[in-house]
């Protein structure tokens, strides 16, 4: 219990400081950027001083470690000489003169979100069945797999950012071609694993099973998909809207053709 306050303290002081930064440098990638470290930190914390099975431990340190290094330097390099995050700029013009205290408040609200993930991160850690199983295999791979695959994402809309067609055109190369937000399809893969590293009839394993379930319900339904694709529709205007006919929003998948009323597809 001491451990997950100590956790749930660092990531309330990571978030504000959070807070600090945005305000002093009006760029809100930076709190992406925090966030994610802050994660990380909480995940590595959890692995070192948990009581479970040491091996297990070791390889959740390894596997959080890369997760929050990949993700905290990738936002933190994009963040760099770019402009305001369009998503937070909607909010924080929204917000009005009340802006400066309610980012505090959504901030410490996402403090609460990271010591959900956190938490599923914990009861792995403190799996005292003997690894590596089959379950915790499976669950390796599958962190393995989102992290090479939200990576190759973000490197695919890197390099379509530097061409001059990003100015007017939408991203549909590689991953994208099969979903418009395959990095946050493979970031809700990742918080899957860690119901299978924690599966035991010892502890509350079940409580794993809220980060993937927080983390679709972010992504799809609240900070993620929604305000970025409202932000894309105004910017891109019927060349987004005819993505959105042909592309899967989330989940990868083929892309659709469309019917004409002649029956003819296009």
């Amino acid at each position: 219990m001491l451990l997950l306050i100590v956790i749930a303290l660092w990531l309330s002081l990571a978030m504000a400081i959070a807070w600090a930064v945005q305000r002093g440098t009006s760029l809100s990638g930076w709190i992406d950027t925090i966030w994610s470290f802050a994660v990380g930190v909480g995940g590595i914390i959890a692995a070192l001083f948990a009581h479970g099975d040491f091996d297990r431990r070791v390889a959740i340190l390894v596997i959080v470690a890369a997760w929050a290094l990949r993700l905290g330097s990738h936002i933190g390099s994009r963040t760099k000489g770019a402009g305001e995050d369009p998503r937070y700029a909607k909010f924080i013009e929204e917000w009005g003169e009340s802006a400066s205290l309610r980012l505090f408040v959504f901030l410490q609200i996402q403090a609460l979100a990271a010591f959900i993930l956190v938490l599923a991160v914990y009861v792995a850690t403190a799996n005292e069945a003997p690894f590596p199983r089959i379950l915790d295999l499976v669950g390796i791979f599958i962190a393995v797999m989102a992290l090479a695959g939200e990576a190759i994402a973000d490197l695919q809309l890197s390099r379509f950012r530097k061409t001059p067609q990003a100015k007017t055109e939408v991203c549909e190369t590689g991953l994208w071609r099969y979903s418009r937000h395959p990095n946050y399809f493979f970031e809700w893969m990742f918080w899957c694993c860690w119901f299978l590293l924690a599966v035991s009839p010892a502890i509350a394993s079940w409580l794993s099973l809220l980060a993937p379930l927080l983390m679709y319900w972010l992504l799809v339904h609240v900070s993620g998909i929604p305000p970025l694709e409202d932000h894309m529709l105004r910017s891109r205007g019927e060349k987004f809207r005819a993505l959105q006919r042909h592309v899967n929003a989330f989940f990868p998948g083929p892309r659709r053709q469309e019917t004409h009323p002649e029956g003819e597809l296009k």
